[in-house]
């Protein structure tokens, strides 16, 4: 597993093969286009994380401009090009003929001249567009999580083996790998500060979520797409949308990904128990294991008044760590990162930047996918309440969203994700859900 070229040295692990590598090298072609200095970038998915990379990326200190934006909605597209422009005067360039509107908006945006694209939509629609991004050619940042299912997975996979192929930038929104608090912690733990690592703790506990009611014009669809979280089809559940930055700081910390998974949750409290409104889960717990028998143990949930922590910890045989906390103690003494804490989605956007202007690249694309699988693992470890191989999932998972790539607003979403007669939708049961049907 190796980090960012522009905040450190490659810091590696023993199992860079497994865990997913960034690969730094010239770019073959000019970073820009027509060899210009300015990085032109679009923008697909115009919610809160989009503009927010985007922000990050007019701050990042690069000669940037937005060309084209792409969003289901749009409302939602004209609202980003608005409150940007006026935010940022001069750095963007969004005529009408470059606002694309539907499930199928992306196509078009990737038919412009940008350089870079922006993914930053539900994690359900990330492989189709993250694999047409790349036939296009195009730089890539894409928010995590990257998929909700197996096939999703895979389909990602295969296409960032062709993007090192054509030598395109991939950035992945994983950005605590990114922060200098984060890489020097996961440094000094490599190089032995705690000893063998035997058991990692991480969490995501928080309050909730938005809703957002469906309206009278809204087809099913529609719906669903604008309250995408709530479904696994679209978002994968907390466990994918959120927690994966927790299960992605254990691996990291590994060097290596779990071999199996068991777990257990529930949703008593979703939306106060009503499945007219949501289908996930609102509490996860998952018990990780690793090749060496070594365990990683994950809490996930939003329960409104309970204990809320996102947080990772490593014990190890000669001392423990506060990774999050950036402070170890052990054998040789206590530490604490005595820098300055970075905030990490800017700074993942400044390393990008910054590697496009001096005609680099890095790869984050594996290790964004596989942190995504092992999130899809423990979600399928809890609805199913089985113990679930990694192998196993990966080759045959239930596949969430059949047929996607076709989808419009005016398409029934997936048959599992479609409410019954009682207006209900379906709910995952623990040793009823099959995770390879």
């Amino acid at each position: 597993m190796e980090n960012h070229p522009s905040r450190r040295n490659f810091l590696k692990t023993g199992t860079a093969a497994a865990a997913g590598a960034a690969f730094t090298s010239t770019i073959a072609r000019t970073a820009h286009a027509q060899g210009s200095d300015q990085i032109k970038f679009g923008l697909i998915g115009c919610g809160g994380r989009g503009n927010g990379a985007s922000v990050n990326i007019f701050n990042s200190g690069g000669n940037t401009k937005l060309v084209a934006v792409a969003d289901a909605f749009d409302n939602k597209a004209s609202s980003t090009i608005q409150t940007l422009s006026k935010r940022f005067k001069g750095k963007v360039d969004v005529p009408a003929d470059r606002k694309f509107v539907g499930l199928d908006a992306y196509k078009k945006l990737l038919e412009t001249d940008c350089d870079l694209v922006v993914i930053a939509t539900p994690p359900g629609f990330k492989p189709q567009q993250f694999e047409a991004a790349v036939k296009a050619g195009k730089h890539i940042f894409m928010e995590k999580p990257v998929a909700s299912d197996a096939t999703g997975v895979r389909r990602v996979l295969a296409s960032v083996e062709e993007s090192k192929k054509k030598n395109l930038m991939v950035g992945i929104g994983l950005q605590r790998r990114h922060e200098a608090q984060y890489l020097e912690t996961v440094d000094r733990i490599h190089n032995g500060a705690i000893g063998d690592l035997v058991t990692l703790r991480v969490y995501w506990n928080g309050a909730g979520i938005w809703y957002r009611s469906q309206t009278p014009e809204q087809t099913e669809m529609g719906f669903q797409c604008n309250n995408w979280y709530h479904f696994n089809w679209l978002s994968g559940d907390q466990i994918c949308e959120q927690h994966i930055h927790n299960l992605d700081v254990g691996c990291w910390l590994k060097g290596e990904y779990p071999v199996e998974c068991n777990g257990m949750g529930g949703r008593g409290m979703r939306m106060d128990g009503d499945a007219t409104k949501s289908q996930i889960f609102d509490h996860t717990f998952c018990e990780y294991t690793f090749a060496d028998g070594s365990k990683m143990y994950s809490q996930g949930r939003h329960l409104k008044g309970a204990w809320n922590q996102v947080a990772e910890f490593a014990h190890g045989t000669k001392g423990t760590a506060h990774v999050s906390g950036s402070s170890i103690s052990g054998e040789n003494g206590d530490w604490k990162f005595d820098g300055k804490r970075q905030q990490g989605h800017q700074q993942e956007q400044t390393d990008l930047i910054a590697a496009l202007g001096r005609g680099e690249i890095y790869n984050e694309g594996e290790y964004g996918a596989l942190s995504t699988f092992t999130a899809i693992l423990g979600r399928e470890a809890c609805y199913s309440g089985k113990v679930i191989k990694w192998d196993d999932l990966l080759q045959k998972g239930r596949e969430l969203a059949p047929g996607i790539d076709d989808y419009t607003l005016d398409t029934a979403p997936p048959e599992s994700a479609l409410p019954g007669p009682d207006g209900k939708y379906p709910v995952p049961v623990p040793g009823e859900y099959d995770p390879f049907a």
